[in-house]
């Protein structure tokens, strides 16, 4: 070889080397957007247990019906065991349709049993063992980020969360559009002027104070639990921005969505949690239109939350903290149309401490999965972004 073809052989592994190490470039120009929804959401009433007279039975108020044509409130079939929140008719079911999506129910954090929003948060976007010191420097997809040669990655948050802290300067955007209240203080004080002369007005006094102190009580540790998150209607609103944003510059996202504690008044077939599923699956599919046919086929998109909520309804209609959830796959070129992972009856027996789905499949296990086929990363990298983590083959890409 002379000496202008080794010059041209050291050319060609220059892009595939850094700091010190020779890296395998991905197969696909691959990405992927974590969709982080904050609050705990209620995945037994989103990927419905259709087949578990005990899911009726704990849920009086609130279980969703099984599969009925006829029926607009019905859960959409799945399989036999699984059906669909009918609020997502006409966004995630068609993506079902098209094997663009796949369910993994009792999924979540295996090591983390504490119910509390903010820990259980953390240990996730850690992605590090509980059982010794954490290292709160280092949120795994930073370290996803430094195992990649050509990682272009953004947060589209206010402030740059726990999950991509580290080593690398990561940018982030905001997209928090917050939906102003329906009525806000001064339409409230007009609307008690106009009755203050009618027999009405100690009515319409109590009504607006009723709702302040009931909106005061539910909100503050929604908020809390939140962190800052945009609402589902903001997602919605910005999700085409993040689409055209990852086609053209960026190959990790993150973004986090709140509003789902449902304490109180969750809603089944329609109400509260409902309007929020019916924004969150408007924003996906407007992701996935907007990123466009090429990109949506190298594009893996993962739902997750800190915890699923109580099997049982509580008394003021809503549920409460729980384990277990079900964490969403979707990607135009991922082998969905499926439930994927360990499964069980949904009966009392299986119930984790008697109130809970259990965690059969844990999320470390489904990333390194991911990370491994998607981006084409071998054992050695994916120890370093999730040490002592055995990947669950789920067959995913």
């Amino acid at each position: 070889m002379d000496r202008r073809e080794l010059i041209k052989t050291f050319a060609a592994l220059a892009p595939l080397t850094v700091a010190g190490r020779v890296w395998a470039a991905p197969a696909t120009d691959a990405r992927l957007l974590v969709v982080f929804l904050r609050g705990a959401y209620d995945a037994a009433n989103v990927v419905v247990p259709v087949s578990s007279e005990f899911y009726r039975a704990s849920r009086p108020t609130l279980a969703i019906a099984k599969p009925d044509v006829g029926n607009p409130n019905a859960a959409l079939a799945l399989d036999a065991d699984w059906g669909l929140h009918p609020a997502m008719r006409d966004s995630i079911y068609p993506l079902w349709a098209k094997r663009e999506i796949a369910f993994i129910p009792f999924a979540g954090t295996s090591d983390d049993l504490t119910r509390s929003h903010f820990e259980t948060q953390d240990t996730i976007e850690l992605g590090q063992s509980t059982g010794g010191s954490r290292d709160y420097r280092s949120g795994f997809m930073s370290r996803l980020a430094t195992e990649l040669t050509r990682a272009r990655p953004i947060s589209f948050t206010d402030q740059l969360p726990l999950i991509f802290r580290g080593k690398s300067q990561v940018p982030n955007a905001s997209i928090n559009n917050v939906a102003k209240p329906g009525v806000d203080d001064r339409q409230a004080q007009l609307i008690k002027q106009m009755y203050a002369q009618s027999n009405l007005a100690s009515s319409v006094s109590e009504g607006f104070r009723v709702r302040d102190d009931v909106y005061r009580s539910i909100s503050e540790e929604m908020n809390a639990a939140n962190r800052g998150a945009v609402s589902p209607r903001g997602f919605e609103l910005s999700a085409r921005r993040i689409g055209r944003l990852m086609r053209e510059q960026f190959n990790l996202g993150f973004v986090d969505v709140g509003g789902w504690d449902t304490h109180v008044n969750q809603g089944a077939a329609n109400g509260y949690l409902a309007d929020r599923l019916g924004e969150l699956g408007r924003a996906l599919v407007g992701f996935s239109e907007e990123i466009g046919p090429a990109a949506w086929r190298d594009t893996v998109v993962v739902v997750i939350s800190e915890f699923g909520r109580t099997f049982r309804e509580n008394g003021d209609r809503g549920t409460d903290h729980g384990h277990g959830s079900v964490y969403w796959v979707l990607g135009g070129g991922i082998n969905g149309g499926r439930i994927l992972g360990e499964q069980v009856k949904v009966e009392q027996p299986h119930l984790f401490q008697n109130r809970d789905y259990p965690v059969l499949t844990d999320y470390r296990a489904l990333f390194a999965d991911l990370f491994g086929h998607v981006f084409g990363l071998g054992n050695e990298s994916v120890q370093r972004i999730f040490t002592g983590v055995h990947p669950t083959n789920l067959a995913l890409v």
